[in-house]
């Protein structure tokens, strides 16, 4: 699979880890849109994160919970959770994957 993201998940792509599992990588973002700027994704290919809530809604509510765990870890008071799932949402890799940003004040709507 020419996937990005397998490829970080198997290695052959380097990424900086923040943290990995048997079913979740997390790993920082290299075009960072805030201080902490984390990518979640699943080990196992989907292509975004409302596929994946079909097929395993267990391992989408184990991407929150590490996204909520990796912030703790880092001491963040606040952070923002982001999942673009669609081009027009503004998804560009394929992979199913949840963003964690912080360090930054946020405004709303986001855009």
């Amino acid at each position: 699979m020419d996937c990005l993201f397998c490829k970080i998940v198997n290695g052959s792509i380097p990424a900086t880890i923040v943290k990995q599992t048997e079913k979740i990588t997390a790993f920082n973002d290299i075009s960072p849109q805030a201080p902490t700027h984390i990518l979640i994704i699943p080990n196992i290919h989907f292509e975004n994160m409302g596929k994946l809530s079909e097929a395993d809604e267990k391992l989408s509510g184990e991407m929150l919970r590490e996204a909520s765990a990796i912030a703790k870890d880092l001491g963040l008071d606040s952070w923002r959770i982001n999942i673009n799932t669609g081009a027009s949402a503004g998804q560009s890799v394929f992979h199913a994957h949840i963003h964690l940003l912080g360090g930054r004040t946020f405004a709303w709507p986001p855009g």
